[in-house]
C-alpha cells in the first residue's frame, strides 16, 4: 500500500474510530451500571475492524452504521456521520445514515426536523429533487425550520426552471425572514417573460415585465427585454425610451443598451438626435462604448480627427484598453513607415488582450466571464454580475 493511500485511509477512518470508540465506550458504562461483570463487546465490532484490517472500509461503514444505535444521546453523531459522508460526496452513504435516524420512533420532533433537514440535502445533492421537496413541504407543515426549508426549495425551482413556484416561495420567504427579496422576484417574473416570448406570446411577456418592474423599478433586464419587443413590433421610438431609462436604474449596465439605441435611432433616421444623446452619456462617464459608438459614427460623417479626439480626451480621464485600441485604429490610416510598423505591433498587442480579457465580473464571488449572466454561475445570486469597468474593461 503506497503511502499517499495509507495517509488517505487514515484521515478518513479516524472519524469512525472515534465514533466507534465512543459507541462502546458508552455501551460499556452502561452494562457496569446493569451488571457487576465485565463489559460485552459485540461481535459486529470486531467485524468492522476485521475489515478495516483488510482494507475493506465500504464493508467497515456498513457494520459501524448498523451498531451505532439511535439514542436521544447519538443523534448528534448520526448527524455529524451523515454531513461527513455527504460533504466527501459519498451521499448514499449519507442517505442511508440519516434515513436511519429519522425512522427512529424515539426521537423527538425537534432532532426528527433536523434529520429531516438534512436527508433533503442529501437528495438535493444526489438530484433527486422530487423527494428533497417533498421532505421540506413537510417541514414546512411542521413549522420546524421554515426559512432554511423555504430557500432550499426555492433552490430547486430555480435548478427545475419553475418559475412560478420559484416566485411562489420567494414572496414566503420574504414573509419568514423579513427581507426585501423584490430584485429576485423580478428575475423570476423576466425568466417567465422569456418563456412567453420564446412561445410568441410577447403581449403576455411585456405584461411580465411590467410587474417586474413595478416589484423592482432598477431592474435593467426588464428595461433591455422591453426595449427588444418594442424593436421587433417596430416600435422604435417606445424601445429608446426603455433604453434609455436604464440610464436611471443602473449607469454601469448603459453600454448593454448602445447598440440597440444605435439600431433603433437609425430605423427613426435621427443619427443628429443619437450623436447628443451619446455626447450625454460620455459626459456620464458610462463607459468606453458609448464614446467609441459616437467616435465610430463622427467617422461615418466624415469627421475621423474629431473622433480621434474624443477617443484621447477619454483616454487621458479613463484610459482603457479598448479606447487605445481604437486610437490605434485610426492613427493607422495616417501613418507610414516605421511608425505605421510599430502601431500594428501595438494593435496585434491590444486585440490580443481584447480577445483574451473579461467583459463582466460578479460583484460578490469574482466570477468573471465573456457574456452577461443575471444569475452568476458560480455562487447562484441574481443581479451580482456586471460589465467590467476600468482599464481592462469599460
Amino acid at each position: 500500500m503506497s503511502t499517499e493511500y495509507l495517509f488517505a485511509a487514515v484521515a478518513f477512518l479516524l472519524p469512525l474510530a472515534a465514533i466507534s470508540g465512543w459507541y462502546f465506550g458508552h455501551r460499556a458504562a452502561i452494562s457496569k451500571k446493569i451488571s457487576t461483570g465485565g463489559p460485552s463487546v459485540s461481535s459486529d465490532y470486531f467485524r468492522g475492524l476485521n475489515y478495516l484490517l483488510n482494507d475493506r472500509p465500504d464493508k467497515a461503514i456498513e457494520v459501524f452504521i448498523k451498531v451505532l444505535e439511535v439514542e436521544s444521546d447519538t443523534v448528534e453523531t448520526h448527524l455529524a456521520l451523515g454531513n461527513l459522508f455527504r460533504r466527501r460526496g459519498e451521499v448514499d452513504r449519507a442517505i442511508r445514515v440519516h434515513q436511519n435516524l429519522v425512522a427512529r420512533p424515539t426521537l423527538d420532533s425537534e432532532q426528527r426536523a433536523l434529520g429531516l433537514l438534512e436527508l433533503g440535502l442529501d437528495y438535493m445533492r444526489s438530484g433527486l429533487f422530487d423527494r428533497a421537496e417533498g421532505l421540506f413541504k413537510e417541514l414546512l407543515e411542521s413549522d420546524a425550520y421554515k426559512q432554511q426549508a423555504t430557500e432550499h426549495l426555492i433552490d430547486i425551482y430555480q435548478q427545475e426552471q419553475d418559475w412560478h413556484n420559484a416566485l411562489e416561495y420567494t414572496g414566503r420567504l420574504e414573509q419568514i425572514s423579513g427581507k426585501d427579496l423584490g430584485a429576485v422576484r423580478a428575475h423570476f417574473l423576466c425568466e417567465q417573460a422569456q418563456a412567453e416570448i420564446t412561445r410568441g406570446t410577447t403581449e403576455i411577456a411585456g405584461d411580465l415585465l411590467d410587474e417586474a418592474r413595478r416589484i423592482d423599478n432598477k431592474c435593467v433586464r426588464s428595461s433591455l427585454m422591453l426595449a427588444e419587443i418594442a424593436k421587433r413590433a417596430g416600435s422604435f421610438e417606445e424601445a429608446i425610451e426603455q433604453l434609455q431609462f436604464i440610464e436611471d436604474q443602473d449607469l454601469a449596465f448603459l453600454p448593454e443598451a448602445i447598440d440597440p439605441l444605435v439600431e433603433s435611432y437609425r430605423a427613426l433616421d435621427r443619427i443628429d438626435d443619437l450623436i447628443t444623446y451619446l455626447k450625454r452619456l460620455s459626459g456620464l462617464h458610462a463607459g468606453i462604448t458609448p464614446v467609441l459608438m459616437l467616435a465610430e459614427l463622427m467617422t461615418e460623417l466624415g469627421g475621423v480627427e474629431e473622433a480621434k479626439r474624443r477617443i484621447i480626451e477619454e483616454l487621458k480621464i479613463r484610459p482603457t484598453v479598448r479606447g487605445i485600441d481604437r486610437l490605434i485604429d485610426y492613427s493607422l490610416k495616417t501613418s507610414t513607415g516605421e511608425a505605421k510598423e510599430n502601431l500594428k505591433l501595438l494593435k496585434e498587442l491590444t486585440a490580443g488582450l481584447i480577445e483574451e480579457k473579461s467583459s463582466y465580473m460578479c460583484g460578490i464571488c469574482g466570477f468573471r466571464g465573456k457574456s452577461l449572466h443575471w444569475q452568476c454561475p458560480s455562487c447562484k445570486l441574481w443581479n451580482s454580475v456586471k460589465p467590467i469597468h476600468g482599464i481592462e474593461g469599460e
